[in-house]
């Protein structure tokens, strides 16, 4: 068996400006990246793989090509991680009756290295509407990703999380994936207990994240007909994939969960005190004014036809006693879904500041003034993690791995 003090080495995949890895060293020295790709595709300047570096080193082991031809570098490894797009994942059978995913779907490379090196956990995020997708087909999407992890051998939970719920400062809704070895004890042991039990207890999300589930009645279950491959689960699986989920031995139960709410930490509390930059508010406060606004406005159609167009309204400014939302990636650009907050120091109303959104991500301040733009700055915070959360699942994680003294 290994020793406690083992390392536990980390793959990280799609790693941006490292949120990943800064989370998880800060559950545990233990947690060793031995491997790290990131590749913003179609860009001359790689912002975010240079802010890594900056961070974490000039490495041969600190990636930046396209992983389609990186994976072939990739180490053995005990946990895999990483944030992916959500893209279509469905398949075909090719003319010599292969099993072929849609080309560039960066799901089929993490697929491709797990079935090489079978690691023995899985962390993985995206926005949480893939579990619903595509809308012709609900569910599709998702249930292509669990059969390919239950023929690899791996039972799998998921949890759609909102930060906020857990005490961060924003209402960031993203699933978490993870999947575990059945070469690992955990994978035994969780086996002894009912599904109920693993999401809300033995489980990585159970302990780390805590739930009440209000109508066990509600469980629904699927099984994956074990003669069916990735082309029939493609062509005709639907499942409604609730927000908390577990799936062993080719069983998929799911249900609704609700958060043991914490209280968020509020935007006033990641402010800024001294004086920021004159550029923060130089923007033309009416038109921020209309489009944070209520609308219904006749519009016309391209071939001419007339129709109503709705919004909703957007509190402006932003409230400061609340959480923030979601940081998109468009963040500190004039529109809708920009933050607009009072100053604390003049009391006018200004976007936030790129540190800001790193505080708001719990990311240190200044981690990606690196030499990048503001406007770049707050790109790679609209794609990153919430680092403490992955904090609180790596310390969750590392009990499974020390209770169990997992041979990694």
């Amino acid at each position: 068996m290994s020793n406690m003090l083992d390392n536990i080495k980390v793959v990280e995949l799609f790693a941006g400006v490292g949120g990943f890895r800064l989370g998880l060293e800060a559950a545990s020295p233990r947690f060793k990246t031995v491997w790290a790709n990131q590749w913003e595709p179609g860009r001359k300047s790689q912002h975010a793989f240079d802010c890594y570096v900056e961070h974490f080193g000039n490495s041969a082991t600190h990636s930046n090509e396209d992983i389609a031809i990186a994976k072939t570098q990739v180490p053995a490894h005990d946990l895999l991680v990483g944030g992916f797009p959500c893209q279509d994942y469905s398949v075909a059978a090719t003319q010599a009756k292969g099993i072929q995913g849609k080309k560039g779907v960066l799901w089929w490379e993490i697929n491709h290295i797990l079935q090489v090196h079978r690691p023995s956990y899985v962390l993985l995020e995206n926005v949480d509407r893939l579990i619903k997708s595509p809308t012709a087909q609900r569910g599709r999407d998702f249930g292509i990703i669990l059969k390919c992890l239950h023929n690899l051998g791996y039972a799998v939970e998921w949890r759609v999380v909102n930060a906020a719920d857990y005490g961060f400062a924003q209402k960031r809704r993203r699933v978490f994936i993870f999947a575990y070895h059945q070469s690992t004890t955990h994978y035994q042991s969780t086996a002894e207990h009912d599904t109920l039990q693993v999401m809300s207890e033995s489980g990585l999300f159970g302990k780390a994240l805590p739930i009440t589930i209000k109508d066990t009645d509600e469980l629904e279950s699927v099984f994956f007909d074990e003669t069916h491959d990735l082309v029939t689960v493609s062509d005709t699986f639907a499942c409604s994939f609730e927000n908390t989920g577990v799936m062993r031995n080719g069983r998929i139960d799911t249900v609704t969960s609700h958060s043991v709410k914490k209280h968020p930490i509020p935007i006033i509390a990641i402010l800024q005190k001294e004086a920021v930059d004159e550029k923060y508010f130089a923007f033309d406060l009416s038109k921020v004014e209309y489009m944070k606004g209520s609308k219904r406005e006749l519009r016309t159609k391209p071939n001419g036809e007339p129709y109503f167009y709705t919004e909703g309204t957007i509190p402006f400014p932003d409230n400061l006693n609340g959480p923030a939302r979601t940081i998109l990636t468009s963040e500190g650009k004039m529109n809708r879904s920009t933050h607009y907050v009072v100053d604390q120091v003049n009391g006018r109303v200004r976007t936030l500041t790129p540190v800001e959104c790193e505080r708001i991500n719990g990311f240190p301040d200044n981690w990606t003034n690196t030499g990048m733009s503001d406007l770049h700055r707050y790109f790679t915070m609209g794609n990153a993690l919430v680092v403490p959360l992955i904090t609180v699942m790596g310390k969750r994680l590392l009990k499974i791995v020390e209770e169990r003294d997992e041979i990694l």
